[in-house]
């Protein structure tokens, strides 16, 4: 049954529909008795094929109870929506945040496009460390908040490093080719989408993936392509000579095809970009011209 403003799931208060999934909606909700404002992810069962959503969102927070990061949206816990002691409905209740997706927010300027880069580098560090992958890193699962902050959200494709999924899961124009050829997702797998979704903010072109999207919709599937296929993308300072030369090839290495053949993690990424940000902010000063002894002033 639909949810709007003014009536309830479960026991929390509807504020406003804040968008909706493949078979899910997010609210602003708000608990009564404590006023705590929340995200609900929210999920109905129609049909018996619904469980596989509902499994999804315990996943997903079996994963986010694990993670506590200032750039990751925090999931606080699941709730359980009977009638006659069947699950009926799932709700999901998350961190909410005030912000913008990356592709609605484009950065100003490429060093607050680097800083922001650098936040959600040291978000899927994190997750890394814990065991994790995101596995579907694209601008709009990045929220952006007024003061520059970074949230990463949406953990439903994230994963145990290491697990091979069952099915393609990604989005064409950010999916790595071990994502497309259903091989082992590790770290490395969340490089290449980073260094994909680098690409698309500075150039506003997905990169040539193994997943490409069909006729320009990011939303349908065109084929799995042959990894030693896929056309290598024009290096950014190619595109935009403006780009940091070390900019464009830290995203050039991060999109490498082979895992073995990018950044060996997502530390030596962030650590990559703050030199980046330093340079942008404080160049190098040009040495003064030489001049010739007789054209001396004494």
């Amino acid at each position: 049954m639909p949810v709007s403003r003014g009536q309830k799931v479960g026991n929390f208060n509807v504020l406003a529909k804040l968008g909706e999934g493949a078979r899910s909606t997010i609210f602003a909700v708000q608990e009564p008795r404590t006023k705590q404002v929340w995200a609900l992810k929210h999920t109905e069962k129609e049909t018996e094929k619904d469980d596989r959503f509902f499994e999804q969102m315990e996943h997903e927070q079996q994963i986010g109870s694990k993670l506590d990061h200032p750039s990751v949206r925090q999931v606080t816990k699941l709730i359980k929506h009977r009638k006659r002691l069947k699950v009926s409905a799932m709700s999901l209740l998350m961190e909410l945040v005030d912000g913008t997706t990356l592709d609605q927010k484009l950065p100003r300027g490429h060093a607050g496009a680097v800083k922001i880069f650098k936040q959600i580098a040291d978000g899927l560090a994190h997750m890394h460390g814990r065991g994790f992958v995101h596995a579907d890193i694209k601008p709009n699962n990045i929220l952006i908040t007024d003061d520059g902050g970074v949230k990463i959200i949406d953990l439903g494709q994230a994963c145990a490093i290491g697990t091979v999924k069952k099915r393609i899961q990604g989005t064409p124009g950010y999916m790595a080719p071990e994502q497309a050829h259903r091989q082992a997702i590790t770290p490395q797998t969340d490089i290449y989408n980073f260094g994909a979704m680098m690409y698309w903010v500075l150039i506003r072109e997905c990169i040539p993936t193994a997943m490409p999207p069909k006729d320009g919709n990011a939303s349908l599937f065109s084929g799995a392509v042959d990894t030693n296929q896929i056309a290598k993308p024009v290096p950014p300072v190619q595109r935009n000579p403006r780009i940091h030369p070390l900019l464009s090839k830290q995203i050039m290495d991060c999109v490498e095809l082979h895992p073995n053949d990018r950044p060996e993690s997502m530390e030596f990424v962030s650590n990559r970009l703050e030199l980046i940000i330093d340079l942008l902010e404080n160049p190098p000063k040009k040495p003064p011209p030489l001049v010739d002894d007789e054209d001396t002033v004494t």
